[in-house]
């Protein structure tokens, strides 16, 4: 059993990690080349969670749990730093989401990929990892969750959270690189939306990548 405690820093709404920087610590524990993560309850922050038997629990409550997973779709193909980079002036955030780790325009010290519309379902973001969280796991995974949220039509208007994510890391990008990650939107039913992500280094080498489910928040 390993106990872990997730900073303050690494939040996703106000009171509560970042889904695939949580997903993305509990996925490095997993002796599988292809992990899914099923986010069960919200992360607090800067208390103790124990890792046991593949979940994450605070106290008794189940927060995730991980297991092999498998992909569904294509990998998202790379799209050029330039365009990605262009894309960010039709970024828009909201409240919820604007002290957002991976994706808040109110951070100084997040990932601040903002993704913006390249393509009919698809959403690209530059990324350059600042070298001030080490290069892993779960900062890949973080990587690649809210570009996978953005391709969601209506997300601004109908926010949705992360219900589970699949991943998989096939390299590490060095600080300073400028990366990126792009995000296609495939299915919708209900209040849940099916995503995929792909992240690329500046060689355009497929650093990882990543599907995920999102639900809809009940308005």
């Amino acid at each position: 059993m390993t106990t872990l405690r997730i900073s303050s820093r690494f939040n996703g709404p106000p009171d509560s990690g970042n889904g695939g920087y949580v997903a993305g610590l509990l996925a490095e524990r997993s002796d599988h080349d292809v992990v899914t993560v099923v986010l069960r309850n919200p992360a607090p922050l800067e208390v103790p969670l124990l890792v046991r038997d593949g979940g994450l629990f605070h106290d008794e409550t189940l927060i995730a749990q991980s297991s092999a997973g498998e992909f569904e779709y294509e990998v998202p193909p790379p799209v050029s730093h330039a365009v990605a980079a262009a894309a960010r002036s039709g970024y828009q955030s909201s409240e919820l989401f604007g002290r957002c780790f991976g994706c808040g325009i109110l951070r100084e010290d997040g990932l601040r990929i903002q993704p913006g519309v390249v393509g009919e379902g698809v959403v690209a973001a530059a990324w350059t990892p600042d070298g001030t969280v080490p290069v892993g796991a779960p900062l890949l995974w973080a990587a690649m969750d809210c570009p996978g949220g953005w391709s969601v039509p209506e997300m601004f208007e109908r926010p949705a959270v992360l219900g589970s994510m699949t991943a998989a890391v096939h390299d590490l990008p060095a600080p300073g690189e400028d990366c990126v990650v792009v995000g296609v939107f495939h299915t919708q039913n209900g209040r849940k939306a099916r995503t995929s992500t792909a992240l690329y280094g500046a060689d355009e080498r497929l650093l990882g990548r990543a599907e995920q489910i999102w639900i809809r928040i009940a308005s």
